[in-house]
């Protein structure tokens, strides 16, 4: 691979980086010791899975403005014009954004269980427009092993996002709690205010609120050019219940409903592009809902019942208005229509989803199995409109995933078995199914925290609403014909404590993966394609509060088209490594300094110069007085103002910006 000397040069900085701490630490002023040696974020090495979690501590302490911007700190993820809420798209692995389309539909992501997202609409980026603020934890899984659990045809990667309960706010005591956060930023005049409230009544249930209100104004790159046509608002409301009871609250009922508005007024059709084209300016107004009730009952008695059953309805609207006059091709006969029937497209998808597993742990002579069983539904309904198809797609899947430990040994078999029926009123119904599995092994060497690991899975992405087009020479071809993928990941992990000093702790997980795809139908000329990388997650941290974190991807990525001609896979991001050094002083204050740096990536019809961005970051909370609790977090991101554009993106990247916040929880 091309990237390996990049890998090597990764490895050396990391270890000279490590190596020099110690000597940095007694070069520095102390205040108070921490505890426990802790960094930014824990490294997954228990698992062969290739998952990471952002926890709440994090989310706060990024200050982004989208769940997107978190998750693409995370080695893999990508955020393609990351800053314009109607035009960014997520990529993993090179999957998920695509050139013209918001998504290729490879990339899942799940709010409190339920499937949201985007669909592939023309020129219209993601449609995950829901605040940072409602969130405990965000986790992503990338590939294709660990994600039978929650669907099929995930190749790039999953995003799960959890919201925050009432207990999270009032620690289980009862009374009420208000949590009030106001942050504001220097580019764009950006402004934020998010409002929690919550009720616990008893200990076993409490109520939550929120409501966050968040302006983006017009922000500035570099060189201090726009790079989003008009300011946008976002309004976000959030409220949830979780009620536990039965013999040791071995029993819950847990619901939650979110609704997101962002709205922006005669901006570009195109949501990628920054200044008008030929398809002329709109009016576009996007909400996004979603709706979850769960059910829990832990049984206390055996270990073989662990039911959680989940019900979820997303709802999407698109509500868009033509500019008249905003486009030439008004002028050319025949196209006026065309060009206004598109911009006043309006479009509406709900997703219905309910979920019935079980976990059950139980041995076998020596093996220990945790077995999680399921069988899933899923309907989903697109009402058609001037660029796109209308129609249902119904689903039913049964799966299985069994952790089987022994000793050091784990090994994971994973199968999920899902069935289609597609179509609508004005086409035919198209029945497919797919089998779909893989298998995972972990091996760790006593008690040394070296681990090895690897997998190998497969899956099927079935036909999309979206192909249901009896106009396209593609149809029905494309509605009998499923995307197929292949994934096999290697790797190493190693967690141990007390390595360099007394009390540090270095975590570190190695994984290379190849992905390769066929029967390609997302693609105008892509029928196959082939995926090579390698991801990195490092932490060390001490117990006089230094840490420091690394995560990296190294890829390259080649597709194929009908005639068997071979070139680049244009979703392949650079490549990057992303380094913070930082120290805590006790509880108190948090100092960090984070690189950002993307190789030059020339693997591409339009090649990229590499880019090195800084951010800075400090947090400080009040441990007693008056101002006990409170929170104040000061950041600077790209503290040089460099000017850049990064690979994949359509705008350039915000210039220098300061952000400041306050919390505080009464």
């Amino acid at each position: 691979m091309t990237a390996q000397p990049s890998v090597r040069a990764l490895l050396l900085l990391s270890a000279a980086t490590l190596v020099t701490l110690p000597a940095t630490a007694q070069q520095t002023f102390e205040l108070d010791s921490v505890l426990l040696a802790e960094s930014k974020r824990d490294v997954a090495t228990d698992t062969a899975t290739a998952e990471t979690t952002v926890d709440e501590t994090e989310i706060a302490d990024r200050q982004a403005d989208s769940i997107a911007e978190l998750v693409d700190t995370v080695p893999g993820v990508t955020l393609v014009n990351g800053n314009t809420p109607q035009g960014s798209s997520i990529n993993i692995r090179g999957f998920g954004a695509a050139p013209s389309y918001g998504t290729d539909q490879k990339v899942e992501i799940q709010l409190n269980g339920a499937s949201v997202g985007s669909e592939e609409l023309y020129r219209i980026g993601t449609q995950l427009f829901t605040d940072p603020a409602l969130y405990k934890e965000v986790t992503v899984v990338r590939g294709i092993a660990g994600t039978f659990e929650y669907g099929s045809g995930i190749i790039g990667g999953l995003i799960r996002a959890e919201t925050k309960d009432a207990v999270d706010i009032t620690g289980g005591e009862t009374g009420f709690r208000l949590r009030q956060t106001i942050e504001l930023g220097s580019n764009g005049n950006q402004a934020a205010s998010s409002t929690i409230v919550a009720w616990q009544p008893t200990e076993n249930f409490g109520v939550i609120g929120n409501y966050t209100y968040r302006h983006n104004g017009v922000m500035v790159d570099g060189a201090g050019n726009a790079i989003n046509v008009k300011a946008s608002n976002l309004p976000t409301y959030m409220v949830g219940m979780l009620y536990t009871f039965g013999n040791a609250n071995e029993q819950s009922l847990r619901a939650t409903y979110s609704d997101t508005t962002a709205a922006e007024e005669d901006v570009p059709y195109d949501s990628f592009g920054l200044t008008t084209d030929m398809f002329g300016n709109v009016d576009r107004t996007v909400r996004s809902r979603t709706a979850t009730f769960e059910y829990k009952f832990d049984s206390q008695t055996t270990d073989l019942i662990n039911v959680t059953a989940t019900a979820s309805r997303a709802i999407q609207d698109i509500d868009s208005t033509y500019i008249a006059g905003s486009s030439p091709l008004e002028a050319v006969p025949g196209l006026g229509a065309v060009v206004a029937g598109l911009g006043n497209a309006d479009h509406r998808y709900v997703t219905n989803k309910v979920t019935l597993k079980n976990q059950s742990l139980f041995a076998t002579g020596l093996v220990q199995h945790d077995l999680r069983f399921g069988v899933e539904g899923v309907w989903k309904e697109r009402a058609a409109a001037t660029s796109a198809p209308g129609g249902t797609d119904r689903r039913f899947a049964v799966f299985a995933v069994d952790d089987m430990s022994i000793g050091g040994l784990t090994v994971t078999p994973a199968v999920r078995y899902e069935r289609q029926k597609i179509g609508s009123s004005t086409t035919a119904y198209y029945n497919n199914d797919a089998l779909i599995g893989g298998l995972s092994a972990r091996y760790e060497f006593g008690n040394s925290g070296f681990a090895v690991f690897g997998s190998a899975a497969y899956t099927e992405n079935l036909p999309i609403i979206d192909d249901l087009d009896p106009a396209s020479a593609n149809y029905p071809t494309y509605m009998t014909q499923s995307e197929k993928a292949r994934t096999y990941e290697l790797g190493v992990s190693l967690d141990r404590p007390s390595v360099f000093a007394s009390g540090d702790q270095l975590s570190l997980k190695v994984n290379g993966y190849q992905t390769t795809m066929w029967d390609l139908t997302s693609y105008v000329t892509t029928t196959d394609a082939l995926i090579r990388g390698v991801e990195i997650e490092g932490s060390y941290s001490m117990a006089n509060g230094f840490y420091t974190d690394v995560n990296a991807n190294f890829m390259r990525g080649w597709g194929t088209d009908a005639a068997g001609v071979q070139g680049d896979w244009p979703g392949i991001p650079a490549n990057q490594i992303r380094a913070t050094i930082g120290k805590r002083f006790g509880q108190e204050y948090d100092l960090s300094w984070e690189v950002v740096h993307d190789f030059a990536m020339n693997n591409a019809a339009t090649p990229t110069p590499a880019s090195t961005v800084h951010n800075l970051r400090a947090t400080y909370v009040a441990q007693d007085g008056f101002l006990e609790g409170a929170e104040v977090r000061f950041g600077v991101e790209n503290v040089f103002d460099l000017n850049y554009t990064p690979h994949l993106a359509t705008r350039a990247a915000p210039g220098r910006t300061f952000k400041v916040s306050l919390a505080k929880t009464f």
